[in-house]
């Protein structure tokens, strides 16, 4: 098929189910004061599921349903993408990619501003066409029913998305797992990309045995913070490498259970330091009612088993050779861990990306946390302008 015009349309029969799922939740017991230490605070949870029980659907729906969403056949796999087209004089196409535990929904409040500048101040010749695609696996694309549904195999797809769409050669952009699938589109399709701008380092030069022993007592301090946060924090990504099915029955039949493992995550990545950098409750329930009514946090942890298994590295002497650019995440920003914030990226990241990617431009977010399309989508729009303004 080609590329075909697709309307969100959620059975009522699934909306109610929804509901009286949530309004029978069986509650687990917690630690009195035990707060986030063991997981979700219960209370956070209780409060996130009686809103999502309130939360109108149908409204949000119709929200969704304003911009335009296709579908189209690619590679043999059925995708999922919004297209909207820039108001400006000479629009570029700038391909977003979302990762886990976000979607489409990740990237809305930034369309406004990257397709028409002139409404919201800006420069018109500063205007963007923007594509968004849900990853395969999540949200309305496709579910993959056979392993090697990679991260490679995704930045494959996206390039040929960007061709049946009529873009040679594009901009792109992502965010978790949308930083490495941005990566090795610039790594594998050089060509293609007029420059590749992250929210984190997404490849690196494997190192071998001299250069680990040359570390700086800076780069040691930042891998024995880092080793701490992935004790603490890493443990979704842990069991999602290697017993993904086994999650999936409790979070695929329970939407409670669904809301916790997600809204954990979007808790404690967010920064709570800066009321300006709050994520909108609705936006939230937004994303956790597209993996729900969509039934695909099981293809979409997946991906986690799916990468653990083909990791990619910049084979040695090369490097992502279009611009790139990066804006990383806040490293003292509040983000409820129990005192584990991730550790700062001006050492270890940044000795990376130098050895691993053509750096042209680099900032850390004076503010906010891992959505910054959510957070400071302000500063995240002027970074994609002013990294891509001189790229043609």
């Amino acid at each position: 098929m080609g590329i075909v015009p697709f309307r969100i349309d959620v059975p009522q029969a699934a909306v109610e189910d929804l509901t009286e799922r949530l309004r029978r939740t069986r509650w687990p017991d917690a630690i009195a004061g035990g707060g986030w230490a063991y997981g979700i605070d219960a209370g956070y949870a209780r409060d996130l599921v009686d809103s999502w029980a309130r939360f109108d659907w149908r409204a949000y729906e119709a929200g969704l349903n304003l911009y335009p969403h296709f579908k189209a056949e690619i590679d043999g796999f059925n995708l999922h993408f919004l297209h909207i087209r820039g108001k400006g004089p000479a629009p570029k196409p700038l391909l977003l990619t979302h990762g886990w535990p976000s979607s489409f929904v990740e990237w809305l409040g930034l369309i406004g501003p990257l397709t028409d500048p002139a409404a919201f101040g800006g420069d018109p010749s500063d205007s963007f066409d923007v594509i968004i695609p849900s990853l395969p696996g999540y949200g309305f694309s496709e579910i993959p029913q056979q392993p090697g549904m990679t991260p490679r195999r995704i930045a494959e797809l996206w390039v040929s998305l960007m061709e049946e769409l009529g873009y040679p050669r594009f901009a792109a952009h992502g965010c978790d797992w949308g930083s490495y699938i941005t990566s090795l589109i610039g790594l594998d399709h050089p060509d293609r990309v007029m420059g590749i701008h992250t929210a984190s380092v997404g490849l690196s030069v494997e190192a071998d045995d001299a250069e680990r022993s040359e570390r700086t007592p800076e780069q040691l301090e930042w891998a024995r913070r880092r080793k701490r946060w992935l004790q603490r924090e890493a443990g979704y990504s842990a069991i999602q490498a290697t017993k993904p099915q086994t999650l999936a029955y409790g979070l695929t039949d329970s939407p409670a259970g669904l809301a916790a493992w997600i809204g954990e995550k979007w808790w404690a990545w967010s920064d709570h330091a800066d009321p300006s950098c709050a994520i909108p409750r609705e936006t939230l329930l937004g994303n956790i009612a597209v993996y729900w009514f969509t039934g695909t946090i099981n293809s979409a942890c997946r991906l986690y088993y799916e990468s653990d298994r083909a990791p990619v590295r910049v084979p040695r002497g090369q490097r992502v050779e279009p611009p790139a650019g990066f804006f990383l995440e806040c490293p003292v920003a509040s983000r409820g861990k129990g005192g584990v914030d991730r550790p700062s990226p001006d050492t270890g990241p940044r000795r990376r990306a130098d050895e691993a990617f053509n750096v042209q431009r680099w900032r850390v977010a004076p503010r906010g946390g891992h959505f910054p399309a959510l957070e400071t989508p302000d500063l995240l729009v002027s970074e994609l302008r002013d990294f891509f303004r001189p790229l043609k």
